[in-house]
């Protein structure tokens, strides 16, 4: 049965697997809250230790104050001015992550609704701390096919381009999943992006009960919101939020890849695809020499200008990006210093 609650939930998995628009229907809901992720946890886990003992106030306020830079150059601006103040004071536990909360706390105060979902997939390596805040926090894990998640990558700025790193990087986040929710089997659905095309009412009922709310028939018309149609202006990468769901949009890889790159992915992925019901085709997954590995690197690298070079073209929040990347590189290089 439906409840109200206010418990938090995340999207988790891997980038180009739909994810984006998961969000936009989820919080097409006139009761949820789903704010594009400024992937706050990705950027400053890292970095966390770097700022003393977060247990003090002017560390948690050095903390603070370089979150909210990124904030600031998020690539899909939140419009709202987070009142530090009430972070620091509201964030529990003490640390990044209450940090983190607080901040969504903020937005969902702002939007006046009763909930908030987190879709930063990357939040499939940090399940344990979203728990241990919210031992009610739920997590939909968004799956899909490796092979269509390689096709797109390689157009896309968020994500490794080439076949074999995109690959990589779904066995591990797959992987992650699996262990999680062997550990933790009530707080995780797990939801394939083919079947969430294909039908559409069903799978969003069957994520809407998991959550323990209702359906609401504004997420079928999710492309017709504000969200949908701003972030499909923003980046070429998102412009399908901004259509209606595309039923047919799988098996895309077999003639957008390679016979050789379909195998690279099935090479790097057999286990977990099998494990998941990801149909191989057989090709020869004989991993790569080392030598061809170089190569593939030096391509992505190829591969990265040209849709680099594309985006200042196409995406009106390329600056972000590029200022997201000084930014974080910066900080960075100053991680450990007082």
């Amino acid at each position: 049965m439906p409840t109200s609650s206010t418990a938090p939930f995340y999207i988790i998995g891997t980038e180009r697997s739909g994810s984006n628009l998961l969000r936009v229907i989820l919080n097409a809901h006139p009761d949820i809250d789903v704010p594009h992720p400024p992937h706050i946890l990705k950027y400053f886990h890292a970095l966390e230790a770097g700022y003393g003992d977060l247990n003090q106030d002017k560390a948690r306020r050095r903390l603070l104050k370089d979150v909210m830079r990124l904030l600031a150059v998020h690539i899909y601006p939140w419009g709202l001015k987070i009142d530090a103040d009430a972070a620091i004071n509201q964030a529990r536990p003490g640390g990044l992550f209450g940090i983190f909360g607080a901040i969504y706390d903020q937005h969902l105060a702002h939007t006046k609704k009763r909930r908030w979902g987190c879709k930063s997939t990357f939040m499939v390596h940090h399940i344990d701390a979203a728990l241990k805040r919210d031992p009610e926090a739920k997590f939909i894990w968004l799956v899909r096919d490796p092979r269509d998640v390689a096709v797109s990558a390689k157009k896309s700025v968020f994500s490794p381009f080439h076949p074999l790193f995109s690959a990589e990087l779904w066995d591990q986040q797959q992987r992650t999943a699996l262990g999680a929710i062997a550990q933790h089997p009530g707080a995780i659905l797990k939801v394939h992006y083919e079947d969430l095309i294909a039908n559409l009412k069903p799978e969003l009922e069957k994520i809407m009960g998991f959550l323990g709310e209702r359906l609401h028939l504004d997420m079928l018309e999710h492309h017709r919101s504000a969200a949908a149609k701003k972030g499909a202006g923003l980046s070429e990468s998102w412009k399908n939020t901004g259509a209606p769901v595309v039923k047919t949009n799988a098996g895309k890889y077999r003639s957008a890849l390679s016979a050789r790159h379909i195998a690279l992915v099935e090479h790097a992925c057999t286990e977990t695809m099998d494990t998941l019901g990801y149909t191989r085709d057989g090709a020869d997954t004989s991993p790569p020499p080392s030598i061809l590995r170089s190569f593939y690197a030096l391509q992505d690298g190829w591969w990265q200008l040209g849709v680099e070079l594309r985006s200042a073209v196409k995406d009106t929040n390329h600056w972000r990006r590029w200022g997201r990347a000084v930014l974080m590189a910066g900080l960075g290089w100053r991680r450990g210093t007082p």
